[in-house]
């Protein structure tokens, strides 16, 4: 356990927790958030300094630039080649144990996840999308520069920085936001463009989607789960539908039906990892090879 790690998973909770309280839910057939008691997680008030001093140092540093030479470097090698079940281990040694909101570990979050989605029938592959949603913060173990470029609420750059992303004014010191092009509502981008025509900003939702989109069978509503979990401004606020197409009007549709079990299943009750893991590898097995490329 590293304390960097402890650092992460420390902005990672108290972001995803501000994202509860921030507005309202959005299926009502999620059995996990129609029970939640919400008043269990922390006040935004709280943990307002943390994340806006998170926001800060992210909304500065995520440029076209940086996006750019991420996505470069992506193509440009292999960190490692494993198995889905052996990245979920790997993950499972970022253990935040100075969170006062939870003692559970990374495998734990995700089987919560998954298990959510499992008690409420919905489909396999939904179940996997569960299972494998933050596997994108190995991004710390590789290429990671920092918290701000793993964790956090993702948005479209090149094009105008919204007015409904978290704390808008802290794009100020990001060069971007007085570029003549990148400045302005459309910036590089054409009108209705499509989302998988536009560059969202670095982090683990957007590495693990380039990772898994070509090595799994998953269908494309998992693979939305997994790229917009953590595009707040656009599924839950309305942003960038400039940029958007009827296709993604049916990812904007899956991650709404997906967020709630990632945002209220976490609980402090232990799954049974040993128990889970002969189910959770033979569905891991219907949609991955044994070992992937990351």
């Amino acid at each position: 356990m590293t304390v960097q790690g402890r650092a992460l998973d420390a902005v990672s909770d108290a972001v995803d927790e501000v994202n509860v309280l921030k507005g309202k839910s959005w299926d009502d057939e999620c059995q996990v958030e129609a029970t939640k008691d919400k008043a269990s997680f922390r006040q935004y008030e709280t943990a307002c300094e943390r994340v806006k001093a998170f926001y800060k140092e992210q909304h500065e540093k995520q440029t076209v630039a940086y996006n750019i030479k991420a996505r470069v470097d992506f193509k440009s090698r292999k960190r490692a080649r494993m198995g889905v079940w052996q990245a979920i281990e790997k993950l499972n040694t970022l253990v935040d144990d100075s969170d006062p909101d939870t003692e559970v570990s990374q495998i734990e979050h995700l089987l919560q996840t998954a298990e959510a989605i499992r008690r409420d029938g919905k489909p396999e592959w939904m179940q996997v999308a569960g299972l494998i949603h933050d596997l994108g913060k190995l991004l710390l173990f590789f290429d990671s520069e920092g918290q701000w470029d793993v964790v956090g609420d993702t948005f479209v750059v090149g094009c105008a920085f919204s007015d409904k992303n978290i704390y808008p004014e802290t794009y100020q010191g990001n060069p971007d936001c007085h570029d003549a092009v990148y400045s302005t509502k459309y910036g590089i981008y054409e009108p209705n463009c499509g989302l998988e025509n536009v560059m969202i900003s670095w982090g683990h939702d957007e590495y693990l989607y380039l990772v898994v989109k070509d090595q799994s069978t998953l269908p494309y509503e998992a693979l939305a789960m997994i790229r917009y979990h953590s595009f707040y401004p656009w599924h839950r606020e309305g942003a960038y539908m400039h940029l958007t197409n009827a296709k993604d009007m049916i990812a904007l549709e899956a991650v709404r039906a997906f967020n709630p079990y990632d945002l209220y299943s976490k609980s402090n009750e232990h799954c049974d990892v040993e128990k889970l893991r002969p189910y959770y590898e033979g569905l891991i097995a219907k949609f991955f090879p044994p070992e992937i490329d990351w």
